[in-house]
Protein backbone atom coordinates (compact mmCIF):
# COMPACT_ATOMS: atom_id res chain seq x y z
CA UNK A 1 0.00 0.00 0.00
CA UNK A 2 2.48 2.41 0.66
CA UNK A 3 4.50 1.91 -2.60
CA UNK A 4 1.35 2.36 -4.25
CA UNK A 5 0.79 5.85 -2.99
CA UNK A 6 4.18 6.74 -4.33
CA UNK A 7 2.82 9.80 -6.65
CA UNK A 8 1.08 10.96 -3.51
CA UNK A 9 4.39 10.89 -1.46
CA UNK A 10 5.70 12.75 -3.94
CA UNK A 11 3.47 15.70 -4.69
CA UNK A 12 3.12 16.08 -0.97
CA UNK A 13 6.65 16.55 -0.58
CA UNK A 14 6.71 18.39 -3.27
CA UNK A 15 4.35 20.92 -2.15
CA UNK A 16 6.47 21.01 1.48
CA UNK A 17 9.38 21.88 -0.50
CA UNK A 18 7.61 24.37 -3.31
CA UNK A 19 6.81 26.32 -0.04
CA UNK A 20 9.55 26.06 2.49
CA UNK A 21 12.44 25.38 -0.33
CA UNK A 22 14.61 25.87 2.61
CA UNK A 23 14.68 23.10 4.23
CA UNK A 24 15.95 20.87 0.67
CA UNK A 25 18.23 23.51 -1.32
CA UNK A 26 21.29 22.27 1.32
CA UNK A 27 20.96 18.98 0.03
CA UNK A 28 21.89 19.80 -3.39
CA UNK A 29 24.87 17.91 -3.25
CA UNK A 30 23.26 14.99 -1.95
CA UNK A 31 21.44 14.42 -5.12
CA UNK A 32 24.05 12.08 -6.86
CA UNK A 33 24.47 9.66 -3.81
CA UNK A 34 21.31 9.31 -3.90
CA UNK A 35 20.76 8.59 -6.84
CA UNK A 36 23.79 5.67 -6.65
CA UNK A 37 21.70 3.99 -4.10
CA UNK A 38 18.53 3.58 -6.15
CA UNK A 39 20.82 2.39 -8.85
CA UNK A 40 22.77 -0.14 -6.03
CA UNK A 41 19.38 -0.87 -4.50
CA UNK A 42 18.18 -1.65 -8.22
CA UNK A 43 21.62 -3.76 -9.09
CA UNK A 44 20.57 -5.86 -5.62
CA UNK A 45 17.54 -7.07 -7.55
CA UNK A 46 19.25 -8.09 -10.46
CA UNK A 47 21.25 -11.30 -11.48
CA UNK A 48 23.18 -12.78 -14.26
CA UNK A 49 20.11 -14.85 -15.40
CA UNK A 50 18.28 -11.43 -15.96
CA UNK A 51 20.89 -10.39 -18.69
CA UNK A 52 20.59 -14.10 -20.02
CA UNK A 53 17.01 -13.80 -20.46
CA UNK A 54 17.79 -11.08 -23.59
CA UNK A 55 18.98 -14.33 -25.41
CA UNK A 56 15.86 -15.83 -25.12
CA UNK A 57 13.83 -12.90 -27.20
CA UNK A 58 16.29 -10.76 -28.72
CA UNK A 59 13.92 -9.44 -31.27
CA UNK A 60 11.46 -8.05 -28.63
CA UNK A 61 14.34 -6.56 -26.72
CA UNK A 62 15.66 -5.21 -29.63
CA UNK A 63 12.57 -3.63 -31.18
CA UNK A 64 11.85 -2.18 -27.31
CA UNK A 65 15.66 -0.70 -26.69
CA UNK A 66 15.02 1.18 -30.15
CA UNK A 67 11.77 2.29 -29.28
CA UNK A 68 13.45 3.68 -26.07
CA UNK A 69 16.59 5.28 -27.27
CA UNK A 70 14.66 6.43 -30.58
CA UNK A 71 11.20 7.30 -29.84
CA UNK A 72 11.65 8.70 -26.80
CA UNK A 73 14.32 11.05 -27.34
CA UNK A 74 12.94 12.55 -30.48
CA UNK A 75 9.15 12.73 -29.34
CA UNK A 76 11.09 15.31 -26.24
CA UNK A 77 12.85 17.40 -28.79
CA UNK A 78 8.94 17.44 -31.05
CA UNK A 79 7.12 18.27 -27.73
CA UNK A 80 9.78 20.79 -26.54
CA UNK A 81 9.71 22.33 -30.17
CA UNK A 82 5.82 22.21 -30.49
CA UNK A 83 5.71 23.78 -26.93
CA UNK A 84 8.17 26.68 -27.99
CA UNK A 85 10.56 25.59 -25.09
CA UNK A 86 14.08 27.77 -24.75
CA UNK A 87 17.22 25.70 -24.02
CA UNK A 88 16.77 25.12 -20.40
CA UNK A 89 13.79 22.99 -20.40
CA UNK A 90 14.49 21.43 -23.93
CA UNK A 91 17.75 20.29 -22.41
CA UNK A 92 15.72 18.83 -19.65
CA UNK A 93 12.52 17.35 -21.69
CA UNK A 94 15.84 15.35 -24.05
CA UNK A 95 17.51 13.91 -20.89
CA UNK A 96 13.79 12.37 -19.81
CA UNK A 97 13.32 11.60 -23.16
CA UNK A 98 17.58 9.30 -23.51
CA UNK A 99 17.47 7.97 -20.46
CA UNK A 100 17.00 4.11 -19.92
CA UNK A 101 13.36 2.72 -18.94
CA UNK A 102 12.37 3.09 -14.94
CA UNK A 103 12.41 0.49 -12.82
CA UNK A 104 8.88 1.05 -12.19
CA UNK A 105 8.22 -0.19 -14.97
CA UNK A 106 8.94 -3.72 -13.86
CA UNK A 107 6.11 -3.37 -11.00
CA UNK A 108 3.62 -1.85 -13.62
CA UNK A 109 4.79 -4.60 -16.17
CA UNK A 110 3.97 -7.48 -13.12
CA UNK A 111 0.29 -6.24 -12.16
CA UNK A 112 -0.73 -5.78 -15.93
CA UNK A 113 0.10 -9.27 -16.49
CA UNK A 114 2.96 -8.76 -18.67
CA UNK A 115 6.37 -10.23 -19.18
CA UNK A 116 7.88 -9.67 -16.26
CA UNK A 117 11.16 -11.09 -17.10
CA UNK A 118 11.49 -9.67 -20.26
CA UNK A 119 11.04 -6.11 -18.24
CA UNK A 120 13.37 -7.02 -16.03
CA UNK A 121 16.05 -8.13 -18.96
CA UNK A 122 14.98 -4.73 -20.94
CA UNK A 123 15.63 -2.40 -18.12
CA UNK A 124 18.69 -4.10 -17.22
CA UNK A 125 19.74 -3.28 -20.63
CA UNK A 126 18.71 -0.35 -21.14
CA UNK A 127 20.56 1.16 -17.93
CA UNK A 128 23.77 -0.07 -19.39
CA UNK A 129 23.03 0.88 -22.70
CA UNK A 130 22.36 4.54 -21.58
CA UNK A 131 25.68 5.05 -19.82
CA UNK A 132 26.91 5.63 -23.37
CA UNK A 133 23.57 6.54 -24.98
CA UNK A 134 21.92 8.84 -22.98
CA UNK A 135 24.77 11.79 -23.30
CA UNK A 136 25.11 11.26 -27.07
CA UNK A 137 21.59 11.67 -27.75
CA UNK A 138 21.29 15.17 -26.08
CA UNK A 139 24.42 16.53 -27.66
CA UNK A 140 23.64 14.79 -31.05
CA UNK A 141 19.91 16.42 -30.84
CA UNK A 142 20.54 19.97 -28.89
CA UNK A 143 24.84 20.06 -28.68
CA UNK A 144 24.58 22.93 -30.89
CA UNK A 145 22.86 25.39 -29.23
CA UNK A 146 24.00 24.33 -25.59
CA UNK A 147 27.31 23.08 -24.51
CA UNK A 148 26.94 19.32 -23.52
CA UNK A 149 29.79 18.00 -21.44
CA UNK A 150 29.39 14.49 -23.01
CA UNK A 151 32.80 12.78 -21.58
CA UNK A 152 32.04 14.08 -18.21
CA UNK A 153 28.86 13.26 -18.35
CA UNK A 154 29.93 9.77 -19.43
CA UNK A 155 32.13 9.33 -17.10
CA UNK A 156 29.47 10.47 -13.78
CA UNK A 157 26.81 8.08 -15.33
CA UNK A 158 29.59 5.50 -15.02
CA UNK A 159 30.23 6.03 -11.60
CA UNK A 160 26.26 6.78 -10.69
CA UNK A 161 24.89 3.97 -13.07
CA UNK A 162 27.23 1.41 -14.22
CA UNK A 163 29.07 0.87 -11.10
CA UNK A 164 26.44 0.21 -8.20
CA UNK A 165 24.68 -1.54 -10.38
CA UNK A 166 27.49 -3.93 -11.45
CA UNK A 167 28.03 -3.95 -7.40
CA UNK A 168 24.33 -4.76 -6.61
CA UNK A 169 24.63 -7.50 -9.29
CA UNK A 170 27.47 -9.18 -7.83
CA UNK A 171 26.43 -8.82 -4.08
CA UNK A 172 22.99 -10.83 -5.15
CA UNK A 173 24.91 -13.03 -7.11
CA UNK A 174 27.40 -13.87 -4.03
CA UNK A 175 25.42 -12.52 -1.26
CA UNK A 176 21.89 -13.93 -2.28
CA UNK A 177 21.01 -15.59 1.08
CA UNK A 178 21.47 -11.98 3.07
CA UNK A 179 20.07 -9.67 -0.10
CA UNK A 180 16.61 -12.25 0.11
CA UNK A 181 16.09 -11.47 3.87
CA UNK A 182 16.82 -7.67 2.68
CA UNK A 183 14.93 -7.09 -0.15
CA UNK A 184 11.37 -6.29 1.20
CA UNK A 185 13.03 -2.93 2.48
CA UNK A 186 14.72 -1.93 -1.65
CA UNK A 187 11.31 -0.49 -3.09
CA UNK A 188 10.95 1.19 0.14
CA UNK A 189 14.39 2.91 0.11
CA UNK A 190 13.92 3.23 -3.79
CA UNK A 191 10.51 5.11 -3.13
CA UNK A 192 12.01 7.39 0.17
CA UNK A 193 15.03 8.24 -2.16
CA UNK A 194 13.28 9.49 -5.15
CA UNK A 195 10.63 11.19 -3.34
CA UNK A 196 13.45 13.03 -1.57
CA UNK A 197 15.33 14.09 -5.00
CA UNK A 198 12.21 15.30 -6.21
CA UNK A 199 11.49 17.55 -3.00
CA UNK A 200 15.43 19.03 -3.58
CA UNK A 201 14.70 19.73 -7.28
CA UNK A 202 11.63 21.55 -6.28
CA UNK A 203 13.23 23.77 -3.57
CA UNK A 204 16.03 24.61 -6.52
CA UNK A 205 13.20 25.22 -8.82
CA UNK A 206 10.43 26.80 -6.74
CA UNK A 207 10.38 30.03 -8.24
CA UNK A 208 10.10 28.64 -11.40
CA UNK A 209 7.70 26.48 -10.98
CA UNK A 210 5.17 29.23 -10.58
CA UNK A 211 6.39 30.59 -14.29
CA UNK A 212 6.33 27.15 -16.06
CA UNK A 213 4.90 24.49 -14.17
CA UNK A 214 1.46 24.04 -15.59
CA UNK A 215 3.12 24.36 -19.34
CA UNK A 216 5.82 21.50 -18.86
CA UNK A 217 2.97 18.91 -17.14
CA UNK A 218 1.27 19.55 -20.36
CA UNK A 219 4.75 18.95 -21.96
CA UNK A 220 5.53 16.13 -19.64
CA UNK A 221 2.10 14.06 -20.05
CA UNK A 222 2.00 14.25 -23.98
CA UNK A 223 5.73 12.65 -24.06
CA UNK A 224 4.87 9.89 -22.04
CA UNK A 225 1.53 9.27 -23.42
CA UNK A 226 3.61 9.05 -27.09
CA UNK A 227 5.49 6.80 -25.10
CA UNK A 228 2.97 4.44 -23.92
CA UNK A 229 0.90 4.69 -27.18
CA UNK A 230 4.01 3.30 -29.77
CA UNK A 231 5.46 1.41 -27.11
CA UNK A 232 2.62 -0.65 -27.45
CA UNK A 233 0.97 -0.40 -31.09
CA UNK A 234 4.70 -0.68 -33.12
CA UNK A 235 5.08 -3.48 -31.33
CA UNK A 236 1.63 -4.84 -31.96
CA UNK A 237 2.01 -3.84 -35.68
CA UNK A 238 5.14 -6.05 -35.56
CA UNK A 239 3.15 -9.00 -34.33
CA UNK A 240 3.93 -9.35 -30.88
CA UNK A 241 1.80 -11.19 -28.23
CA UNK A 242 -0.40 -8.60 -25.61
CA UNK A 243 2.01 -9.50 -22.97
CA UNK A 244 5.17 -8.46 -24.75
CA UNK A 245 3.25 -5.23 -26.36
CA UNK A 246 2.00 -4.29 -22.95
CA UNK A 247 5.95 -4.72 -21.13
CA UNK A 248 7.36 -2.95 -24.08
CA UNK A 249 4.72 -0.49 -23.43
CA UNK A 250 5.70 0.04 -19.98
CA UNK A 251 9.62 0.02 -20.88
CA UNK A 252 9.41 3.07 -23.38
CA UNK A 253 7.13 4.90 -21.34
CA UNK A 254 8.32 4.65 -18.08
CA UNK A 255 11.79 6.93 -18.09
CA UNK A 256 14.37 6.65 -15.53
CA UNK A 257 13.46 10.63 -14.54
CA UNK A 258 15.02 10.80 -11.00
CA UNK A 259 18.22 10.08 -13.17
CA UNK A 260 17.64 12.96 -15.67
CA UNK A 261 16.97 15.31 -12.97
CA UNK A 262 19.84 14.60 -11.44
CA UNK A 263 21.74 14.73 -14.08
CA UNK A 264 20.23 18.11 -15.19
CA UNK A 265 21.52 19.86 -11.95
CA UNK A 266 24.58 18.35 -12.07
CA UNK A 267 25.22 19.98 -16.01
CA UNK A 268 23.11 22.28 -16.81
CA UNK A 269 20.43 24.36 -14.22
CA UNK A 270 17.76 23.42 -11.66
CA UNK A 271 15.51 24.94 -14.73
CA UNK A 272 16.41 21.83 -16.87
CA UNK A 273 15.56 19.65 -14.23
CA UNK A 274 11.86 20.34 -14.11
CA UNK A 275 10.68 18.35 -16.82
CA UNK A 276 12.47 15.27 -14.97
CA UNK A 277 10.98 16.53 -12.08
CA UNK A 278 7.24 16.33 -12.98
CA UNK A 279 7.83 13.06 -14.91
CA UNK A 280 8.98 10.97 -11.84
CA UNK A 281 5.59 11.76 -10.04
CA UNK A 282 3.05 11.65 -13.47
CA UNK A 283 4.66 8.25 -15.19
CA UNK A 284 3.77 7.17 -11.54
CA UNK A 285 0.19 7.57 -12.10
CA UNK A 286 -0.40 7.47 -15.37
CA UNK A 287 1.79 3.97 -15.31
CA UNK A 288 -0.40 2.83 -12.45
CA UNK A 289 -3.88 3.72 -14.05
CA UNK A 290 -2.65 1.97 -17.47
CA UNK A 291 -1.64 -1.54 -15.32
CA UNK A 292 -4.82 -1.20 -13.19
CA UNK A 293 -6.60 -1.09 -16.99
CA UNK A 294 -4.66 -4.30 -17.87
CA UNK A 295 -4.74 -6.22 -15.01
CA UNK A 296 -8.92 -6.56 -15.05
CA UNK A 297 -8.42 -7.57 -18.59
CA UNK A 298 -7.33 -10.85 -20.26
CA UNK A 299 -4.14 -11.06 -22.47
CA UNK A 300 -4.81 -12.74 -25.52
CA UNK A 301 -3.58 -12.22 -29.10
CA UNK A 302 -6.48 -10.46 -30.24
CA UNK A 303 -6.31 -7.65 -27.79
CA UNK A 304 -6.87 -4.60 -28.91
Amino acid sequence: MVIQLFPLWAILLSVLAFFQPEMFVGLKSQIIPLLTVIMLAMGLTLSPSDFKQVLKNVKAVAVGVLLQFLVMPIAAFGVAFAFGFGNELTVGMLLVGSVAGGTASNVMCYLAKGDTALSISMTAISTLLGVVLTPLLVSLMIGQSVDVPVLSMLWSLFKIVLLPVAAGVLINTFFAKYVRKAEVAFPYISMFVIVLIIAIVVALSASKIVQVGLIVAAAVIIHNSIGFLLGYWVTKALGFDARVCRTIAFEVGLQNSGLAAALAVKFFTPMAALPGTIFSVWHNISGSLLASYWSRRSVDKTES
